[in-house]
């Protein structure tokens, strides 16, 4: 069988019928030969991806940015891990859940390529980050840096930690179209001084799809004595990267976003060197202090998340790291080059296609983005959502693997109308 049959035959494999891990296996190894961005334009292999996954037919979701909603496979395997423990009950809880929650993070700190004694699986961004806001020993006249485009969860714990403790917040704001990295960091650089004790800044802006210059920043920060927190929400397998090559002394995601874990699943990556420096949401006085575990006492959780990573993983390795940012950066560019003509949408992100992937934002002039995400449902049944903050006015968008062409033709159909 040729390359385009076995593609054609597997794209076609209705809902009871769907694509299986093997079968992914085998649509990959047929384009396998193939450069990433050559495979990022074959709507017919990743039609063939799409069969993997049982889709709401009410609508197009062009807002995958909040939660990327696993293959069925991965979600199969979710529900048997559900099952499992459900069957095992007190025994599994008692036994070996520590074991398989550490040898979950260990797969997570094995994609990132750091070390399983730097990493932990919390169960979001939030709680990765505002972990390191509020654990550290902030004292009046400390400062810390950021952007008023940082997510807002973060904004606020900084206020927070700001009343409770008298320390300084200085919020500068990200360009939306940087002439180059070193407009950023330079930005950044301007505002530590002698008492800044942590500058946050995004891998990622969610609300526009920035990508920043992460290690120019960090590097940077390091030469002024200052540590680096980054937001990594929407970076871990949309993008391909090494947390050490980034240089950050401390990093937080979701897993269920891009990675297409079930919903609840984060991770904290802490430099060694800094461990014994947060204090942990929960007392756990069983562990050393430089044991990046003390900072994972969170109670009972729904153990079967854990056990789901393992399986995202393996899935994110199948389609492979490149493909998928290729694909990403391949829908984004598709729909975005055909609307950045018509005079009347507004694009808020950057025009560079290096500084963004898969996200970007777009707004109508003369329409608030409330009215234009109802408009988009309601008119054309396109899912988004919309931000109307931090100098962004407009829809995100955030296609998926499965996200067609021909759905991203509908927006711009769409977007040619309302005004």
């Amino acid at each position: 069988m040729t390359k385009r049959a076995f593609l054609k035959n597997t794209s076609l494999l209705g809902l009871g019928s769907l694509v299986s891990f093997s079968a992914i296996g085998k649509i990959v190894d047929a384009v396998s030969h193939l450069p990433a961005e050559a495979v990022a334009k074959d709507d017919e292999f990743w039609a063939s991806i799409r069969g993997g996954y049982k889709l709401k037919p009410d609508y197009i979701n062009l807002e995958n940015g909040y939660y990327s909603i696993m293959p069925q496979e991965i979600l199969e395997k979710y529900l048997d891990h559900v099952r499992e423990v459900n069957m095992q009950g007190s025994y599994y809880m008692r036994t070996v859940q520590f074991d398989n929650k550490n040898a979950a993070a260990a797969k997570v700190a094995e994609l990132v390529g750091c070390s399983p004694e730097e990493v932990i699986i919390t169960r979001n961004t939030t709680e990765s980050l505002d972990m390191i806001i509020s654990g550290m020993d902030w004292k009046p006249g400390d400062e810390a840096v950021m952007a008023e485009q940082d997510y807002g969860a973060m904004l606020d714990m900084f206020k927070q930690v700001s009343k409770r403790y008298g320390m300084t917040n200085k919020i500068l704001s990200v360009p939306m179209d940087p002439k180059s990295d070193d407009e950023i960091v330079d930005m950044y650089a301007k505002a530590i001084t002698k008492s800044t004790k942590l500058l946050m800044v995004c891998h990622m802006i969610n609300i526009t799809g920035q990508i920043l210059p992460v290690r120019k920043i960090c590097d940077m920060a390091h030469a002024k004595g200052v540590p680096v927190m980054v937001d990594g929400a929407h970076a871990i397998a949309h993008l391909k990267f090494s947390i050490p090559d980034l240089n950050c002394d401390y990093y937080g995601a979701s897993l269920h976003k891009w990675l297409s874990v079930p919903l609840g699943a984060g991770m904290l990556y802490v430099k060694k060197e800094n461990i014994a420096k947060v204090w942990p949401l929960f007392a756990d006085s069983s562990k050393m202090d430089n044991d990046i575990a003390r900072l994972n006492h969170t109670g009972t959780l729904p153990v079967a998340t854990d056990l789901t990573i393992t399986d995202a993983i393996e899935f994110y390795h199948r389609i492979g790291a490149d493909r998928k940012e290729a694909r990403l950066r391949y829908l984004q560019n598709y729909w975005v080059s055909k609307v950045r003509t018509m005079p009347h949408v507004i694009l808020n992100t950057p025009t560079d296609t290096a500084r963004s992937c898969g996200i970007a934002n777009m707004g109508i002039r003369g329409v608030k983005p409330a009215d234009l995400q109802k408009t988009l449902l309601d008119k054309y049944r396109i899912y988004t959502v919309a931000i109307d903050s931090a100098g962004v006015h407009g829809c995100r968008i955030t296609p998926s693997v499965y996200t067609t062409t021909k759905e991203l033709d509908v927006l711009v159909a769409a977007l040619g109308e309302v005004k």
